[in-house]
């Protein structure tokens, strides 16, 4: 039976295991039942060695094909997001508060697959190393899995990603070299003036006033400090006082907010201009902004070769390899990137609701094209010559 064949056969009791993670997410370090269900899938499967708690609770299962070679890492996320789910599906979240929203239980699963197929062919010559991360979702599971020694543990010299992505053709392939995903920054001010009554403004140094033109003044970092050739994304997300009443001008503003870039450069400038920015503006108005600035995941950057290795698997499965755009949104799968020569590549989710969003899916019909992608990918990086 062929690849194809066999997937499609599979593809209802796949489809079978997303939907059962569905019922059951959990966020962040905390998926120990998620991690169960993959260990003992792996070694049903006969992977020969499953490892679990690596990155704290992070699994890897190793498989060894017909004769010596490299080893290729595959990695899949697990962890879901605090989000109450509106799908009104069979299977919806049965967590209150939590839910898939970000299609990581079709990750899994599709890895799972990709597994079950690799273990009983073995048709490739190296080890391939399935590895099923946590906390993707904000809490740097990537980065707690390389430092817990993976890539050396399991020889690892190439890792590859996927996600899912609505709006792209169900079953589809995008990807493209170098920058993909922007580094995910955070940032908090407090705009410490004095307080009194706002029917006094002369007899205050008024944190609302400064901290409105801080506001406006970030967004000069993008429009004025950045080459406009570069993406840079500086948004105020929440503005907080103490102040309670409609009649007090409090003595502290609360801003916070997110930086987003994809060069080292691009990020070092927006993080000094930002503090540069709120400090002149605090002062000018006898005012004082202290202002904490938080890296959180690098830019994910594909590797030239990687790349064109993993279009080349999406073009033997669909046919062809669309260029994706850049994203501005986060991926710690960069940390992998950072550690070994590899790529990330997206598979078309079709016309769903966006991810994160309270009544996105992942839609079950993209397993076959998922499963087949993790397949050749290894196939071809473990070819024997």
């Amino acid at each position: 039976m062929s690849v194809e064949a066999r997937i499609a056969a599979w593809q209802p009791e796949i489809a079978g295991w997303r939907q059962a993670l569905h019922r059951r997410p959990e966020t962040l370090f905390d998926t120990h039942e998620t991690a169960a269900f993959v260990a003992e899938k792996l070694r049903a499967f006969g992977c020969d060695e499953v490892v679990e708690g690596i990155g704290r609770t992070g699994v890897v299962g190793l498989i060894r094909g017909h004769a010596d070679g490299r080893c290729v890492g595959l990695r899949a996320d697990m962890d879901a997001l605090p989000i109450t789910e509106t799908t009104g599906a069979a299977y919806a979240s049965e967590i209150p508060g939590k839910m898939h929203a970000c299609g990581h239980d079709g990750h899994t699963a599709m890895l799972l697959g990709a597994a079950r197929y690799l273990a009983e062919a073995r048709d490739f010559a190296g080890r391939v190393a399935v590895i099923f991360q946590p906390a993707e979702e904000g809490g740097g599971g990537g980065l707690e899995m390389v430092r817990d020694g993976m890539m050396e543990r399991f020889g690892i010299e190439e890792v590859y990603g996927m996600h899912n992505w609505p709006g792209l053709e169900r079953g589809a392939f995008a990807i493209r070299p170098g920058a993909f995903f922007a580094a995910t920054d955070i940032f908090e001010i407090d705009v410490i003036g004095q307080g009194g009554h706002a029917a006094k403004p002369h007899e205050t140094v008024d944190p609302v006033v400064v901290a409105a033109q801080i506001v406006t003044g970030l967004q000069s970092i993008a429009a004025r400090a950045v080459d406009p050739v570069h993406q840079v994304v500086v948004s105020v997300t929440g503005i907080e006082s103490a102040s309670g009443a409609f009649n007090v001008i409090p003595s502290r503003v609360h801003l916070k907010g997110t930086v987003r870039s994809l060069s080292p450069q691009v990020r070092d400038l927006a993080e000094s201009r930002l503090a540069a920015i709120a400090g002149g503006i605090a002062a000018a108005h006898s005012a004082r902004a202290d202002t904490r600035y938080e890296r959180n995941y690098p830019v994910m950057a594909n590797h030239a070769a990687e790349t064109r290795h993993a279009a080349e698997a999406a073009r033997a499965v669909a046919g062809a390899c669309a260029e994706a755009e850049l994203v501005m949104g986060g991926e710690d799968f960069a940390y992998m990137l950072e550690a070994r020569p590899g790529a990330y590549i997206l598979v078309g989710n079709g016309p769903t609701a966006p991810l994160h969003a309270p009544d996105y899916d992942f839609d079950d019909a993209v397993i076959p094209a998922g499963v087949s992608w993790w397949i050749r990918i290894a196939q071809s990086r473990l070819a024997a010559d």
